[in-house]
């Protein structure tokens, strides 16, 4: 058999990876060990959250499946941080585990240049440094031009409860045992990370009266810019107690982690629940949301409460807890361990640096997350597919993406941990939002051949009528003839002649307050006024981000050589000569965000590519 394309791993970024591949006309082989398993979400039943739902919607503004997919399985949804700025919110939903894979699975059954093999895939073939295609377990081999691995929390995984380990994936399932063992021998720097999952309940054993309840939003929102979605179902609260912590405190030697059983390095921003009780001592409680996983059974997830203590106290542990004093552990926690690779030794387009033609995605790279892994899935398959074409990488900037974002701290920065996207990461948060994604990748989804005319018409009429409003804005004015309007807006008198422009930055006028007045045509759609007033209201600070993305683009703009000797580069630190060896960064701003590169390094660095550029003119 023989392929342009072979994904292994049938999880979130294995999905976005094979569609991505074969919608650009590509063969693809999606190799997974369980066609059951195709995008399952083995831990929490929900996909957003802060910064994670913009990556959703990056995802699906570039012509990915997730935010579709999502919209489709719904059970519920809620924009976060609506009490404060646009550059922090971002959509959070709760998806079925039932229609979520089943939707996907019909998905991938109905592209064409797509095939489903299960198998599990035990090494690769490699010549020269370069990869050829998989070995499956039988001996079998599958040729392709690129490869792609995206084997989650598989490779080598161990399921750890108290003190006991055994080999298995997030069900039990048969792990990935010689992958990474072969990985190693090809010379990639292998390391082993740990991440869990909470209890699932019973519905009917808990005591909701007891429970603070939390519905979706009354408005109706879409990670997709093509959706529309309908009813939802509640969400419910409660909070952990000084006994719950008592109960922690006296057993913390049973659990893996504080007994010495984990090897691997866990998540620090979704931390075990015994793991907040030792870290934020002073927290007299931390909250816990009670998420229903599907329409279609009666598990619920108990989000927050993370571990991996036995069973036993487990159960004394959930019966501490209000609303749960008799709840049914369906399915008890666990940590789970398993291999990924060192990040530092991908390149920008995912591709390896010491295996040709092999790309990697999602928790293989270090990273934790449904959304992390289906954005770096979708990228992989489509630098796949240029690497074959003979094509320039597609790369996003840190200014143009979260994914941009995300790919460039892997690469650049590398990660011990299991890596979350957080807005904090983003230094251009504010350019980077939920509402403005399509305006910033749909072009390049359209061009790559991700969107379809329908779609792409669809959005140059959004653009238009942006463009429209903002021009009626800018040359129309309010005279002071119309004094008795501004006191039906609620504004102070103003100077003569000021335009809708000018008017709309005061923070207590909206566009919509405009539109009832008369003064603006009532034609226009939620979106496209959404757009506007964000500009506009924000439009110093927007400018000023804008000044400082020109001013490190004239560092991202000066290239590194490949073949650079930095033994030769005078007067920089040894630390960051190490880095700057182990990164290989393409320009110099990628080599100023290397931790322990400093300033005066990339001064020095700047000095001899200067010299460099002027011998070879």
């Amino acid at each position: 058999m023989n392929y342009d394309v072979i994904v292994v791993g049938g999880g979130h970024a294995g999905c976005e990876a094979s569609l991505s591949s074969s919608r650009m006309h590509h063969s693809t082989l999606l190799i997974t060990s369980n066609i059951k398993n195709i995008a399952d979400m083995p831990c929490n039943p929900s996909i957003g959250g802060p910064a994670k739902g913009i990556l959703v919607r990056e995802i699906d503004a570039l012509g990915g499946e997730m935010g579709v997919n999502t919209d489709k399985s719904l059970i519920q949804l809620k924009m976060l941080n609506t009490k404060k700025g646009p550059a922090v919110q971002a959509l959070r939903a709760q998806a079925d585990k039932i229609t979520y894979p089943k939707n996907m699975l019909d998905t991938l059954n109905n592209q064409d240049n797509l095939t489903i093999m299960e198998a599990f895939v035990d090494d690769l073939i490699v010549s020269n440094n370069k990869v050829m295609g998989v070995i499956l377990e039988n001996g079998e081999k599958i040729y392709s031009k690129a490869v792609i691995l995206t084997t989650g929390t598989y490779l080598k995984a161990d399921i750890l409860v108290g003190d006991k380990r055994n080999p298995g994936g997030p069900h039990g399932e048969k792990e990935a045992k010689n992958l990474s063992d072969n990985l190693r021998k090809y010379g990639l720097t292998i390391q082993r990370l740990k991440t869990g999952t909470p209890q699932r309940l019973d519905k009917g054993s808990i005591d909701y009266s007891k429970l603070q309840r939390e519905d979706g939003d009354n408005e109706l929102r879409t990670f997709s810019f093509d959706f529309k979605i309908e009813e939802q179902e509640p969400c419910y609260l409660t909070y952990t107690n000084e006994e719950t912590h008592n109960i922690i405190k006296e057993n913390l030697k049973k659990s893996s982690m504080y007994g010495g059983y984990v090897r691997g390095i866990g998540p620090r921003y979704c931390p075990s629940i015994e793991d907040k009780v030792v870290r934020f001592a002073d927290k007299e409680r931390h909250q816990l949301f009670l998420e229903p996983e599907s329409r279609f059974y009666d598990d619920i997830y108990l989000q927050g409460f993370s571990t991996s203590m036995p069973y036993e106290i487990q159960e004394k542990m959930v019966h501490s807890l209000v609303g749960l004093e008799h709840a049914k552990i369906l399915k008890y926690a666990y940590a789970i361990e398993y291999d990924a690779i060192d990040p530092l030794e991908m390149k920008k387009n995912l591709e390896n640096k010491i295996l040709e033609n092999l790309f990697t995605a999602g928790q293989i790279n270090g990273t934790s997350g449904y959304e992390e892994a289906a954005a770096q899935g979708l990228m992989a398959g489509i630098n796949a597919v240029l690497k074959i074409e003979g094509k320039e990488p597609f790369i996003l900037g840190r200014d143009e993406a979260y994914i941009g974002v995300l790919i460039d701290d892997l690469t650049t920065r590398g990660t011990k941990e299991p890596y979350r996207m957080l807005t904090s990461r983003a230094e251009y948060r504010l350019l980077l939002r939920h509402d403005n994604a399509d305006l910033r990748l749909r072009q390049y989804g359209y061009e790559l051949g991700l969107i379809s005319e329908e779609k792409y018409h669809k959005f140059q009429d959004k653009c238009a009528k942006i463009d429209e409003l903002m021009e009626y804005l800018k040359n129309n004015k309010i005279v002071t003839s119309e004094n008795n309007l501004l006191e039906k807006l609620g504004t102070s008198k103003i100077n003569d002649g000021i335009t809708l422009y000018d008017l709309l930055k005061r923070p207590e006028i909206t566009i919509n307050t405009l539109i009832d007045s008369g003064k603006i045509p009532n034609n226009y759609s939620k979106e496209v006024i959404e757009q506007v007033e964000i500009s506009i209201k924000y439009s110093g600070y927007i400018l000023k981000e804008e000044k400082e993305i020109k001013r490190m683009k004239d560092l991202e703009n000066i290239k590194i050589p490949e073949d650079i000797n930095y033994d030769e580069v005078i007067n920089i630190a040894s630390e960051a000569k190490d880095k700057l060896k182990k990164v290989m960064p393409i320009s110099l701003g990628q080599a100023s965000r290397i931790s322990g590169v400093n300033p005066s390094d990339i001064a020095m660095l700047s000095v001899y590519l200067k010299k460099e550029k002027k011998k070879h003119e």
